[in-house]
This record gives C-alpha cells, structure tokens and sequence, in this order.
C-alpha cells in the first residue's frame, strides 16, 4: 500500500495534507525518513510512525450504533442527515457504510462497518439472520395475529412474507409486542400489521441475530463492536 494512502486511511489528513506530512520528514518506516508519498509499504510488517507515534493500520471497523428516529440509512443524502454524518471524523475516513437499512423513523440496532463481505453475509435472505424489532401498535394484538404471523402474511403489493415470530407483551388499545423476522422488505413490520387490521405507532430493533443492543447506548450514539460480538457476527454468517 502506498505510505499516502496509508495514512490518509488512517485518518492523518487528505492525500495534500500527508504529503506536505511526508515532506516536512515527520514520517519514518521502519525508522528510516520517508519523504515520498509514492512508497509502498506493508502495514502488517512494518513499523510506521509520524512524530515519534507508532501508525496503528486496521482495515475494517465495526461500529454498533442506537440510530435516533430523524436519521436516515445511507452514506449520503443532498437532503437529509445520514447516520454516517453523525459519526467522529476518524471513523468516516474508513468509508463505512450501514448493514442493511431502518426506516428514518425507526430506531434502534443498527449495524455500520466498510466490510463488504460481512454486509453481504448478514443482510443475504439465505443466512435467515433474524432481526428483533419492540413495537407500539395501535390496537389489540391477539393470538390470532400471533398464528397469521407464524404462517406468514400477504402485504399489500401481493408479496406473502416469510413466517414471523410474534411475541405479545401487552395487548391493550395500545398493544406493545416483539416480532422477529429474516425479511427486511420496504416497511414490512408496519405493512405486515397494516395486513391484520393494525397501525405500528413505534418501532425500535433490539437484536439482529443473538447480537442485543447496548442499552447503555443513548439514541445517536455507537461504539465499537466488542471480540465476542463481531466473532457472533463471523460465526453465523460462516466467515
């Protein structure tokens, strides 16, 4: 890899700003001056530093974020706030992109990392990765709903879904339920009520897979996926 675009990736400026790095001779590899933005080098074999600091190069990042309901799932929009727009400037600089997508107004678990085969993996109708959404539907959720579920249902386009595991925690006016699916079709856990006579007025993922949200996470924030969480991630998609 060349040593400019090393070091850009690793967030030390545009390739203009690292050349001008390189120049004023701030860099070294393997504790020789490097001045040339045109040298390659092995980010796993050698040692870069800039002032003095060892270059820590990672090609991937995984990152769990609570998306807050006002932000869309994309890279970029001319009109709209992204969840990539919210992220520190050092994760942007590797270019991540979200698993898959929530509706704006939904919030809850959503993955973002730049590593393309995972992204496949996960969000691939054959791997069947369930995801968990908590819901408010307006009306009573019955167990009749629950049985329609389990045999999947026909929205409105036509499309009769895959089955769904409805779990009911209250059921009220307000009914509030829990419904796992392996499908992520346009606005299909509200379509999917709208089939049986009811209106979701909240939704929110909670888990994708066996892999929960952090509840300490407030609405907008995110961290880094955990060992554990991203070797699951690894585990069920067979990478």
């Amino acid at each position: 890899m060349r040593i400019d675009k090393l070091l850009a990736n690793m967030g030390y400026g545009t390739r203009k700003e690292v050349k001008g790095l390189l120049k004023s001779g701030h860099v070294r590899i393997n504790g020789e001056p490097e001045k040339s933005p045109k040298s390659h080098v092995d980010p796993n074999e050698d040692l870069v530093t800039v002032m003095g600091d060892e270059v820590e190069y990672r090609e991937y990042i995984y990152l769990m974020m609570n998306k807050p309901g006002d932000l869309i799932s994309a890279t970029e929009d001319p009109h709209e706030t992204t969840v990539i727009d919210i992220l520190q400037p050092e994760d942007i600089v590797f270019e991540p992109f979200p698993v898959g997508r929530l509706d704006k107004d939904t919030e809850g678990l959503l993955l973002i990392t730049n590593d393309g085969q995972l992204n496949h993996r996960l969000t691939s109708p054959k791997k069947d990765v369930g995801k968990t959404y908590f819901a408010r539907i307006e009306g009573k959720v019955t167990e009749s709903d629950v049985e329609k579920f389990s045999e999947g249902v026909t929205l409105d386009d036509g499309y009769h879904t895959k089955p769904g595991d409805l779990v009911i925690l209250s059921s009220d006016e307000f009914s509030e339920i829990e419904l796992t699916i392996t499908e992520g079709k346009f606005h299909q856990v509200k379509r999917m009520f709208e089939a049986v006579g009811k209106k979701v007025v909240y939704l929110q993922r909670i888990k994708m897979g066996e892999l929960v949200l952090d509840e300490e996470l407030e609405l907008g924030e995110y961290r880094e996926l955990t060992d554990e969480e991203l070797e699951y991630l690894r585990k069920i998609t067979n990478l």
